[in-house]
């Protein structure tokens, strides 16, 4: 059985007084997706935050493939095919989507030109072509900036370009948050053909019914510990309410 693409073992990091992760535990595999659950403060956010190296564990190991890392930067987490989409996207409303696709990974003219700043335009916009048509990410018009474009289509760029350069993991940190049901059906299609690349995926949401249509797994934080794990079906559903504002498991 191959070992898991990504896993964080018994992690603890506290800020001063506040213990954010208190034992917490995640692990999954290439194909997966796994929901990571919990009410606001549960340390969802710092736990993904270590899985990336944005923050350094007090206590805990990080395994890539089943071998342990340390990620001391965001920078290390993405040379190990692992990327991270956060609630704020990170996108430049300026450029339009093709620039904000390639932002931090343009493509150089060799030699002196590359030296000098200049892009190789046409391998960029043949290589973009061919991340979106892979995905089936629709942009009516790829050249707007992406300041005029909706929310769902800002949100479905931010994705595909994290998912396009992530060779293992994608997180995806509230990925439909504030977007309307059309823009929602846009990103959970793009997140549902991501495991079929091979492509883990740790999704945190707080919305239930896109957790059971697109996860795996659903694993649940209490005060930075885990406090439980189900199949996200309708079934469970109450269960993992349950979990997730803290009444008797059971």
């Amino acid at each position: 059985m191959s070992a898991p693409a990504l896993e964080i073992r018994e992690a603890y990091k506290s800020f001063g007084a506040v213990q954010a992760l208190n034992g917490a535990s995640l692990s999954v595999e290439a194909g997966e997706v796994v929901a990571l659950l919990g009410d606001n403060g549960a340390g969802k956010s710092t736990l993904i935050k270590a899985m990336t190296g944005v923050h350094r564990l007090d206590e805990g190991e990080v395994l890539v493939g089943g071998e342990p890392v340390t990620l001391r930067s965001p920078a290390d987490s993405r040379r190990l095919g692992i990327e991270t989409v956060y609630q704020d996207l990170a996108v430049f409303d300026n450029l339009d989507a093709r620039a904000n696709f390639f932002v931090g990974r343009e493509r150089t003219a060799p030699g002196w030109l590359g030296r000098l700043g200049f892009l190789r335009e046409r391998a960029m916009t043949r290589e973009w072509q061919e991340h979106v048509d892979d995905l089936q990410v629709v942009i009516p018009d790829p050249e707007q900036p992406l300041g005029v474009m909706s929310g769902g289509q800002r949100q479905a760029i931010a994705v595909a370009r994290s998912a396009a350069f992530a060779n293992r993991v994608l997180i995806l940190d509230e990925p439909t948050a504030a977007l309307g049901v059309r823009e929602s059906r846009q990103v959970l299609d793009l997140v549902k053909r991501l495991p079929r690349r091979g492509i883990a995926v740790v999704l945190i949401s707080h919305n239930l019914e896109h957790v059971m249509e697109v996860a795996h797994r659903a694993i649940v934080l209490r005060r930075g510990r885990n406090v439980g794990e189900e199949r996200p079906t309708a079934e469970n559903h109450e269960r993992i309410v349950s979990l997730i504002v803290g009444a008797q498991y059971g």
